[in-house]
């Protein structure tokens, strides 16, 4: 192990106990590697995640509901308001109704990760002008992996300039 970076995260530590701050070292050492991942992890993460993306594309509360655990909490600041709300609170917004422009949208699963029965992904919503980045904690309950909270970023194309 590099013992400067043991150095600087023991001096971390310490800085941790006097002052309650939290250090972390800048650099971990270079041969720090990640966990195979888990084929069948992968596959319930992808479904739940799937199940989000019905929602979204169909307007049908019904697949949020399959996508989310009962006790999930949605989170969001959109034009400089926080919002904070529970699964019901969520899937009301939601009533059957397909967007106009739903041919046109794009929706990809950035990244997924799992340690046993818990996850992380992160998916974008491509709606033209808005792209919206969710970031999902997963969690694996029984046989069924489903999204326990999300919080997104709601993010503007700017209009492209012509001439």
């Amino acid at each position: 192990m590099n013992q400067q970076w043991i150095r600087r995260l023991l001096a971390g530590a310490l800085i941790t106990l006097a002052t309650g701050a939290h250090a972390v070292p800048a650099d971990p050492p270079a041969t720090r590697q990640t966990a195979p991942q888990d084929p069948a992890a992968q596959e319930g993460m992808r479904q739940a995640i799937q199940h989000y993306f019905s929602g979204q594309a169909t307007g049908e509360a019904s697949h949020m509901r399959l996508a989310f655990l009962p006790s999930a909490r949605i989170e969001s600041v959109r034009d400089g308001k926080f919002t904070s709300m529970s699964l019901d609170e969520f899937c009301a917004f939601f009533k059957g109704k397909v967007a106009e422009n739903e041919a046109s949208r794009v929706r990809t699963i950035d990244f997924m990760d799992a340690s046993g029965n818990a996850g992380a992904a992160r998916v974008t919503l491509n709606y033209g002008a808005v792209v919206i980045t969710d970031y999902f904690l997963l969690l694996k309950v029984g046989d069924e992996w489903k999204i326990a909270n999300k919080v997104s970023y709601f993010g503007r194309k700017e209009a492209s300039r012509q001439g």
